[in-house]
């Protein structure tokens, strides 16, 4: 199955500039696409994933137009093709 992966401007350094990613991966989870993306660009998981491998309560992981806290987490069922958004929150006052 195959994956694009929408990366923010903050982490675009640690995929050599990229803003879109295309991953592979056997798995159809969002846990599994994650994996993949990780495995070509490792320094990205330390930014996404806890040391407990959740979800930063400060990260915001779009799978389409659905955020993957309310579908499922990281166990989200992906369709081949999907787009997923990695959306860091931006905070202020």
């Amino acid at each position: 199955m195959t994956f694009f992966f929408w990366i923010p401007g903050s982490l675009r350094s640690l995929t050599g500039g990229r803003s879109q990613v295309e991953v592979e991966t056997s798995g159809g989870t969002l846990q599994d696409a994650l994996e993949a993306l990780f495995a070509a660009y490792p320094a990205i998981r330390d930014r996404v994933l806890t040391e407990r491998k959740e979800i930063r309560e400060h990260v915001n992981v779009f799978v389409g137009i659905n955020e993957a806290r309310s579908t499922g987490g990281l166990a989200t069922p992906l369709a081949n093709g999907m787009e997923i958004s990695i959306i860091p929150a931006i905070s202020g006052g």
